[in-house]
């Protein structure tokens, strides 16, 4: 059922259709990716303009130029909290110990971003300003299910 589009892209580029998650807080456009870093498969934001990608990782903000960005269409934010997901939520990666991992998005000092819903954890982790910020009420990357 993992019918979503993800390609590899590098320094910045993203493909037609990508998937908007949100906006930096200087207004550039942020997308959907995920990037492997230390074995964990984890969500990332992609900034064209900066050309690069950003995931949070043990209270860290790190900046990938590899990563790749999903594509498509009926995708849907929907509201959750304290580490829940709501059905249709798209896994976008895994950690090293196996626990699914989802795209999430939250509001921080100006700027809607996405980062990591860690279920464990009972939270969002977003990737800002060189730190790994938690948020607890936020929204979840989800695929609307429609009759085809």
């Amino acid at each position: 059922m993992s019918e979503h589009s993800w390609s590899h892209y590098s320094h910045g580029a993203v493909p037609q259709g990508a998937i908007v998650a949100g906006h930096d807080s200087d207004g550039d456009t942020i997308y959907v990716g995920r990037a492997f870093y230390n074995n964990d498969l984890l969500p990332a934001k992609v900034i064209p303009n900066k050309g690069k990608a950003y995931v949070a990782y043990a209270r860290e903000e790190v900046e990938l130029e590899s990563y790749e960005v999903l594509s498509g269409h009926n995708y849907v934010w929907l509201p959750a909290e304290n580490g829940e997901v709501p059905h249709g939520a798209v896994r976008v990666g895994r950690n090293v110990d196996g626990e699914d991992l989802y795209a999430g998005r939250g509001y921080h000092a100006g700027a809607l971003t996405v980062g990591k819903v860690h279920p464990s954890h009972g939270c969002l982790y977003i990737p800002y300003d060189s730190d790994e910020v938690k948020i607890f009420a936020y929204e979840v990357l989800s695929r609307r299910m429609e009759a085809r």
